[in-house]
């Protein structure tokens, strides 16, 4: 029996589940025969998806409640927007809209991912630097100095006490260091809301975590009102995508707004200094036009185009700091090596 909770499907997969779907369903095709269609070239867990849609839709069951029996594929907001446009009667044409609302979040996670790769990069060249010189180069210059007998410095007995423990008890070490990791898994596991707080409190971080927000909200928003989804529910729903506890916030203080009879700009004025002025403004106008989605869709489209060029001033800000704090590193380790022999040359030349 498969369990359908640990289901996942990559970003490409997932756009063309849906996107295969939208076009059999536009070309008229029942939805039976064009999951059943779909099913016979898929593999992996699009095959598990379609076999359990395939199965509900036999026992009469909606295609939403297919869908929801894999949270790892489809969040909330795409199961009631599925559910609203299956009662609506426009599932083909939802489905386009959710295959370019996917599309989008998989370009915008795209940008945010390539902005990690090189701080990813010289942490690990960090490391596999830090590896060599531990496992190979002080233990061959650790050996000449307690032949010589000589008076090391702090530094310089630190990184040798380290790469003794390494090489002569290796395997205490590496259980140490997964012990270690685990108990860090744990603990960040448990108070991942702590940590994570701590980390977009940083400078610019903060700033671009925001938009962030801001942008899937939005764009989660302008979905879910397209769909005809009632804004009530609709805010209650994407507090799932929201990551800051101030964006999680301002989405409740604006669904009570909302509830009392409110409209939904008066709500963001409740987070006045954190949500930017031209948001307000530009869904105060979507509510006296009548076209609130649309205002929400420019608005994710005006904070993806401000995440692109904090990512890119976070990227221009990040690299040199980086190299700077692994130069510094690396050439503290480098001295604490190369201090002692410096030393010693000065007590020979002295004797002379």
């Amino acid at each position: 029996m498969v369990d359908y909770t640990k289901v996942k499907l990559s970003m490409g997969d997932k756009i063309g589940l849906i996107s295969n779907l939208s076009t059999l369903l536009t070309a008229g095709i029942p939805i039976l025969d064009a999951v059943r269609s779909m099913g016979e070239d898929s593999k992996g867990g699009v095959k598990i998806i379609l076999d359990a849609l395939q199965e509900d839709i036999t026992q009469g069951k909606h295609v939403y409640v297919s869908f929801q029996k894999f949270p790892k594929v489809f969040d909330r907001v795409t199961v009631n927007v599925v559910k609203a446009s299956e009662e609506a009667g426009t599932l083909d044409i939802t489905l386009k809209d959710l295959r370019e609302n996917i599309r989008k979040q998989g370009e915008f996670n795209d940008k945010v991912r390539s902005a990690l790769i090189y701080p990813s990069f010289i942490v690990a060249l960090f490391f596999a630097v830090l590896l060599i010189n531990l496992v190979y180069v002080i233990p061959k210059i650790a050996v000449v100095f307690k032949n010589l007998n000589i008076p090391l410095p702090l530094p310089t007995r630190i990184l040798i006490f380290i790469s003794d423990i390494m090489l002569k008890y290796t395997y205490p070490f590496l259980g140490g260091v997964v012990i270690f990791g685990v108990l860090g898994y744990i603990l960040f596991t448990k108070k991942k809301s702590f940590f994570l707080n701590l980390i977009y409190k940083l400078p610019i971080v903060s700033e671009l975590v925001k938009l962030i927000d801001l942008t899937r909200l939005t764009r989660s928003m302008h979905l879910l009102l397209y769909s005809g989804i009632p804004i009530n529910a609709a805010l209650e729903l994407v507090e799932d995508v929201a990551a800051r506890n101030e964006t999680i916030k301002v989405i409740r203080a604006s669904r009570e707004m909302v509830l009392t009879g409110k409209p939904f700009s008066e709500g963001l004025k409740t987070g006045k200094g954190y949500i930017p002025s031209i948001m307000i403004k530009l869904v105060e106008a979507g509510e006296k036009t009548g076209s609130l989605d649309k205002s929400l869709q420019d608005v994710s489209e005006y904070f993806d185009y401000q995440v692109t060029k904090t990512l890119a001033t976070f990227t221009a800000v990040l690299e040199p700091i980086m190299l700077v704090a692994v130069g510094i590193v690396v050439g503290g380790m480098m001295l604490s090596i190369i201090a002692p022999i410096y030393g010693l040359v000065g007590q020979i030349g002295a004797i002379k």
